[in-house]
């Protein structure tokens, strides 16, 4: 059964707090994406009060887009709070393989146990040891050709693995799952991918199993995007009438969204 329609529910019904440490272009949109799902979002990543936040909130988010030592610290601390409380939190990698204090960051991050992974083709193969899938932020591959590498990545880490693209592709490294939809300019809004973590952080605080969690999300944010395109003139355009659908989802094709991969 597609988890779709029940994430969209759940989040309008619960209203999840969901701590954000993201990166200054994805703040807004992060936001926004969160608050017009039905959750609440806090933007908090000083490691003054990092994990105190995390004690709050109901799902973690740590985005690495734009890192600093003070940023790392905040969201070391946030995840640790968050494992040990077994609050859920989303590990967004962004250009993991671009440079030796990413790659750094992210493996101390991986030792505290994120609930999901959630990035591009390229930064999962990076994160698996395959090199040459990205370039920057912005990934050489597609969703297809990672999936190998989220299934050993699921593995190793024991967590949910989402790569994002034309399908994205949803596993534990056991249960596979497609999500279709969405339209050819979301990759051109920035922090789209960034937004999509954040909300699968609020999937994970409202249904129990984070497979589904995490694909109900991406399903909702495919349905969203797929009905913005039908009045959107461009990427801009489709940003605004994006987080419309998701604060009216009544009219969203939810269903079929997330299918099946056999084993």
């Amino acid at each position: 059964m597609d988890p779709t329609p029940a994430v969209t529910t759940a989040l309008r019904e619960r209203s999840p707090l969901v701590q954000c440490l993201t990166n200054y272009v994805s703040m807004d949109l992060a936001a926004n994406v969160l608050s017009a799902a039905g959750a609440s979002p806090a933007m908090v990543h000083d490691p003054h009060e990092s994990a105190d936040m995390a004690a709050l909130a109901d799902a973690v988010c740590v985005n690495i887009g734009t890192p600093s030592p003070s940023w790392a610290d905040g969201m070391r601390l946030a995840a640790g709070r968050a494992q040990a409380d077994a609050t859920p939190w989303v590990l967004d990698p962004v250009a993991v393989g671009a440079t030796a204090y990413r790659r750094e960051l992210v493996a101390d991050l991986l030792q505290l146990r994120p609930t999901v992974v959630r990035g591009n083709a390229g930064e999962v193969l990076a994160l698996a040891g395959a090199v040459g899938g990205s370039r920057g932020v912005d990934s050489l591959a597609a969703s297809h050709d990672a999936h190998d590498a989220a299934v050993l990545v699921a593995r190793e880490h024991r967590c949910v693995v989402v790569v994002s693209g034309e399908v994205d592709v949803v596993t534990d490294g056991d249960r596979t799952l497609h999500v279709v939809g969405g339209h050819p300019w979301m990759p051109m809004i920035t922090a789209l991918g960034c937004s999509s973590s954040a909300l699968v952080a609020a999937a994970c605080a409202v249904v129990e199993d984070p497979l589904e969690a995490a694909a109900g999300a991406m399903g909702l944010l495919a349905a969203a995007g797929t009905s913005a395109a039908t009045v959107a003139q461009g990427p801009a355009s489709l940003r605004v009438a994006l987080v419309d659908r998701l604060a009216d989802p009544d009219g969203l094709e939810l269903v079929g969204r997330v299918r099946p991969v056999p084993a």
